[in-house]
């Protein structure tokens, strides 16, 4: 990879893109561009870019008619070409949320691959689409540019085929119904610099927690995952932001039969209206929660504290013993109170917290003595997403 070359970085949502340009830093890679495109099809869309040394690189407003992923994407390449400077892209990394039983790697992407994912919509009907509308774009306006899937749900498809199948019948199964797994590239991100923090964790059973707007837990034993708490869908697992989590499939039912709600109605319900937000009735933003006086807030972090040692738990089983215990994303970082709380919850594993660590935010939180050793671990989903388009082109 020439040193003046650059990998785009593109995490495309149902009303945003963001996105992040990344060029050599020695052996590995560092973003030195990074932005976002909100509002999509709002009629109000807004693009902001940050120049990692310099501050603000640029902003355009679109008043009026929507804005499409086509359209966002276009003028993201054209801004990007315009502040490049030395740098000269040579791939675009993408984020994928969903690889099905197919793709349990990275992947060059092309017509083909294109095709064999668009299969895979029925899997993630919120997601995928957006994932791949601006593939289509770039295949179309820079078709020199070699583009590279990466997939949330890769680094799950080791896990042993008990944690991952369904007590349903085989015509079902077969059909792909199983748990997949998300935050895959969070994960694998986590489970490549914990050695760096600490030798011992590369062959530890640690379990990871995603804690953000999407919250999920992962049990990693020597680098590779065992169990999530996501499975077929990105709602299952922990009461999440606006999200439910893990309900009794015969709620579904009763809202059907009692309330009359249709599947677009549930979806809502379970994907946007229900987790922080449902409970509290005030927001999904733990921040907010966290200084509310409403005893709604509270019970909804309580709720959330309480999953999560039940999946702890659980996950610890799973890997038959546990070494460490490692808070990640938005919350997961920036949480002391969270993290104190479920370190707590966790105490009976072996769990001891060293809360002026953990005020302080880490990396480590727990005390010397601690049985089982407790972290705080920035994420970086984009630089993982980058190294393997990396990698893909130097295998290419």
């Amino acid at each position: 990879m020439p040193k003046s070359s650059a990998i785009v970085v593109v995490n495309a949502g149902s009303s945003s893109i963001k996105f992040s340009l990344f060029g050599e830093d020695g052996a590995d890679l560092s973003a030195f561009l990074n932005g976002q495109i909100e509002g999509l099809y709002t009629g109000s869309a807004h693009f902001v870019a940050h120049d990692v040394e310099t501050g603000p690189a640029g902003e355009k407003r679109w008043d009026g008619a929507p804005i499409s992923h086509d359209d966002a994407i276009r003028h993201l390449l054209d801004f990007v070409r315009g502040h490049l400077g030395e740098h000269q892209i040579i791939a675009v990394g993408h984020r994928i949320v969903h690889g099905g039983t197919e793709f349990a790697a990275p992947v060059r992407l092309d017509a083909d691959v294109l095709s064999r994912l668009e299969r895979v919509i029925p899997l993630a009907p919120l997601h995928e689409p957006h994932n791949l509308a601006p593939i289509r774009t770039i295949f179309d306006v820079a078709p020199h540019l070699f583009q590279v899937g990466c997939f949330d749900t890769a680094f799950h498809a080791a896990q042993p085929p008990l944690a991952q199948t369904f007590a349903l019948p085989a015509e079902i199964t077969d059909r792909g119904v199983r748990r997949y797994g998300f935050h895959g590239l969070s994960y694998e991100y986590i489970a490549s610099v914990l050695p760096s923090l600490d030798p011992g964790l590369a062959r530890a059973k640690v379990i990871v927690a995603h804690l953000g707007n999407g919250a999920s837990l992962c049990a990693i034993n020597a680098g590779r995952s065992i169990a999530s708490t996501m499975g077929f869908t990105a709602v299952e697992g922990l009461p999440m932001g606006t999200r439910s989590g893990s309900i009794d499939p015969g709620v579904i039912l009763y809202l059907i039969d009692e309330l009359k709600m249709g599947p677009r109605d549930i979806e809502a319900l379970l994907y946007k209206k229900s987790g922080l937000l449902g409970v509290s009735g005030i927001s999904s933003d733990m921040r907010m929660l966290q200084t509310s006086p409403d005893p709604r807030a509270r019970l909804a972090i309580d709720l959330f504290i309480y999953r999560i040692g039940r999946e702890i738990g659980s996950l610890a089983a799973a890997l038959g013993g546990l070494d460490a215990l490692v808070f990640t994303a938005g919350i997961g970082e920036h949480s002391a109170q969270v993290r104190r709380d479920a370190c707590r919850a966790a105490a009976w594993l072996g769990v001891e917290l060293d809360e002026a660590a953990n005020e302080a935010g880490g990396p480590r939180i727990s005390t010397q003595g601690s049985k089982v050793s407790a972290w705080t671990v920035g994420t970086n989903e984009e630089l993982m997403i980058a190294r393997h388009t990396r990698q893909s082109l130097e295998a290419a």
